[in-house]
């Protein structure tokens, strides 16, 4: 006899059964038919100003930096700002400028204008900055040559408002590395494009990439200071201003080195808490993204049934197929051989989401903060 525990989980599983089959087909649909033809707005190359909020030195800062100051485009700056004078990036950044002196500025020991540093420091830099189109970039990032036109082109209509990027790990060197890759490629991504297909729209920005216009940023509030998910939290004041969102077809490499199973769960239960406090409610509603974790209970409280063990071979058959079709659609053929770790990223995607449902602490770049009210930062 079924208990009421193996129904639940049953309910659970067939639930992200539909999740993963839905992360399947948006991912194949967006990246194999949706079209963004840069080379219609060949004639769109404004001026732009790129700015590069930096904390600490990232796993292959000097590459990272460089491709910024190595754009096939005709009128560009770089910007880079750091907060705290003494940070070890400042000595690497003094070599990039001297490198590219003709494009890149470099602006250290800037007091923060509130607990976000990054937008603090990024505030900074827009001051600074001498052009209308700017794109706010991460320094973990490493972009190709045509990175700055493909990410701008989209402006071209004035309608839309940004230009934002998601980003992987194309190349994982760690087991540490290899999980968060997985997360941004199998689950991050394909959870963004069901939100957009949800909501008719792109509702919110990812932080690795934003491009946009000062008049715009300005029309809608601009930067804030004391906020956590700030990108969230500029793409949501964007759409409700009005403007369209545009998620870029280019996926961004963001090296993370050797990094840490700690350092990956760290961050990811940061993330966790950010969503929590933009999305309310809608939080939620990710119990049902989680069906191999659930299998391992279901195995266990029905004695390895014939039926549970069907279905759960049912349920990592889609899971993978679906893994495979983001890592096909998104290049990232190098992610295969760590596909053996793959139900070790779905119980930790549990045990984050979980963890994430509670508390209001969160480690930030060497800080602890507490998380209040709709996304706002305080000193722990």
């Amino acid at each position: 006899m079924i208990t009421l525990l193996e129904l639940l989980l049953v309910f659970l599983i067939g639930g992200s059964i539909v999740f993963y089959l839905a992360c399947a087909v948006f991912t194949h649909q967006f990246f194999t038919t949706t079209t963004q033809r840069v080379s219609t707005v060949e004639h769109f190359k404004p001026p732009v100003s790129i700015l590069v909020p930096v904390c600490g030195l990232d796993a292959g800062a000097w590459d990272n930096w460089s491709s910024l100051c190595l754009q096939a485009y005709p009128n560009y700056e770089v910007l880079f700002g750091v907060t705290d004078p003494h940070d070890p990036a400042i000595p690497m950044l003094q070599k990039i400028v001297e490198a590219y002196g003709d494009r890149a500025r470099l602006f250290y020991g800037l007091e923060p204008r509130g607990i976000n540093y990054k937008d603090s420091n990024l505030s900074y830099l827009l001051e600074e900055a001498r052009h209308e189109v700017i794109i706010f970039a991460d320094s973990d990032i490493r972009v190709h040559a045509e990175y700055i036109h493909t990410v701008t082109a989209p402006l071209a209509d004035e309608k839309v408002g940004l230009v934002t990027c998601a980003f992987i790990g194309y190349h994982p060197q760690s087991l540490g590395a290899a999980i968060a890759s997985f997360g941004r490629c199998f689950d991050f991504i394909p959870s963004l494009l069901i939100a957009r297909t949800i909501d008719k729209g792109l509702r919110c920005a990812v932080g690795a990439t934003i491009a946009t216009r000062k008049a715009t940023l300005a029309s809608f509030g601009g930067l804030h200071f004391n906020r956590i998910g700030s990108d969230y939290n500029l793409g949501k004041r964007a759409a409700q201003a009005g403007y369209r969102i545009e998620l870029s077809l280019y996926v961004l490499e963001s090296d993370t080195g050797q990094e840490s199973m700690a350092q990956v769960l760290q961050r990811e239960l940061r993330w966790a808490r950010t969503i929590r406090f933009n999305r309310g409610a809608q939080y939620y509603s990710m119990i049902f993204c989680y069906g191999t974790a659930y299998c391992f209970p279901l195995l266990l409280v029905s004695g390895f049934a014939d039926w549970a063990i069907a279905l759960s071979c049912a349920t990592f058959t889609v899971r993978y197929i679906q893994v495979l079709i983001a890592i096909s659609s998104i290049h990232c053929l190098k992610l295969l051989p760590w596909l053996w770790a793959l139900p070790l990223r779905d119980v930790l995607n549990f045990f984050v989401w979980f963890a994430g449902a509670f508390g209001q602490g969160i480690y930030w770049r060497g800080r602890q903060l507490r998380v209040e009210g709709d996304g706002l930062i305080t000193q722990w």
